[in-house]
């Protein structure tokens, strides 16, 4: 097969999976899908829940091992889609369908070039392809459950909409239930303790304080309160307050640091419904960022939640489509992001020797 052989058959793949609706928990038959697809393959997919791999038909537990990874999930559809998200559509070069750019695009990019690597023989280095699923939601069944099954990890590529750029930084995510208490009174009169106003307080703060570590490539902490709610009728002075703090973390702190400092300096109580999802970064001197460089392409930090937020060991982005594209109505991928993916996958890879991973 050409690399453009390759191309169509990932598209064609890439069709199916649009027109076989998998939203995150509920993926059970898009990965009925793509593992019939590898099975006729030969590649001899394990699965676990709706996670599927694959690991290269020479693999050596002696060398170093590259994790390809890239999901299979997506977010349910947004109002204002002028073509059927489920529907795939073909205009020009040009294909819509939900999950096409994310993460569709580099979910075939990154499996044909597994198919490619592995048909002409790895010599340094064993390849994992990984097809995760609950990945928009950062599920408990997704990545997290699987990564014990697999071989020890050296290095990962995360196939996100990136345009095909490197980010080799990541930001990380807590999400922080607060709770302002208070005391109930009757508004008509002069008692009880207004639990919104002591929420207000707080709320101004998070508003106003910076973090004062920031780097180039994620800038600072970003700290925003997103959901408030308080109150049962219009006479009641309310005695609770709650609202949400959306924590988007820099690799300068982790997320505990954070949610401690916001423990001295709050007056509510505060509960993190995770620590989990950290903020990643990969040196800029490591051997595939540096291929990266030479190749022409252009490292940068990502403000967007990814898998690579639970892996423990050296991973970047890179991925065909672009971000901005995710999420929104009319979703698309084009048909050359899919084809020049594969051919820098390639390139990239081909280039690595055991030493540089």
């Amino acid at each position: 097969m050409t690399y453009k052989d390759h191309t169509n058959e990932g598209v064609e793949l890439l069709k199916k999976l649009i027109a076989t609706p998998s939203i995150s928990r509920d993926e059970e038959k898009a990965a009925d899908v793509l593992e019939e697809y590898l099975e006729s393959k030969n590649l001899h997919p394990k699965r676990h829940g709706n996670n599927l791999w694959c690991v290269n038909s020479t693999f050596d537990e002696a060398k170093p091992t590259i994790l390809l990874n890239a999901h299979i999930d997506t977010v349910k559809p947004v109002a204002g889609w002028l073509h059927d998200p489920f529907t795939p559509t073909l205009e020009g070069e040009t294909l819509y369908g939900l999950g096409s750019n994310d993460c569709g695009g580099g979910l075939m990019a990154l499996l044909q070039t597994f198919i490619i690597l592995n048909e002409e023989g790895l010599k340094n280095y064993n390849l994992v392809y990984l097809a995760s699923c609950e990945e928009e939601v950062s599920g408990k069944n997704g990545i997290e459950s699987v990564l014990p099954l697999l071989p020890k990890i050296d290095f990962a590529i995360v196939g996100e909409p990136t345009g095909m750029q490197p980010a080799i930084a990541e930001k990380g995510l807590m999400v922080i239930d607060a709770t302002a208490h208070g005391k109930a009174g009757h508004a008509a009169r002069n008692e009880g303790d207004n639990a919104i106003y002591h929420a207000i307080k707080d709320i101004q703060w998070l508003s106003e304080w910076q973090f004062p570590k920031q780097t180039e490539l994620l800038g600072p902490v970003k700290n925003t309160v997103t959901i408030v709610n308080a109150g049962t009728q219009h006479n009641v002075i309310p005695d609770q307050c709650t609202f949400t703090i959306d924590v988007r973390s820099n690799e300068c702190y982790t997320n505990e640091e954070i949610f401690a400092f916001f423990q001295e300096h709050l007056t509510s109580e505060l509960k993190a419904r995770s620590f989990r999802l950290s903020s990643s970064r990969i040196d800029e001197s490591h051997p595939f960022v540096q291929a990266c460089i030479r190749e022409g392409l252009k490292p940068f930090g990502s403000p967007t939640l990814s898998d690579q937020a639970l892996m423990r060991f050296p991973s970047l982005k890179l991925g065909p489509g672009d971000s901005s594209r995710s999420h929104t109505a009319d979703e698309y991928i084009k048909i050359s992001e899919i084809d020049n993916a594969i051919s820098l996958y390639f390139k990239l890879l081909s280039n690595l020797g055991s030493a540089s991973i």
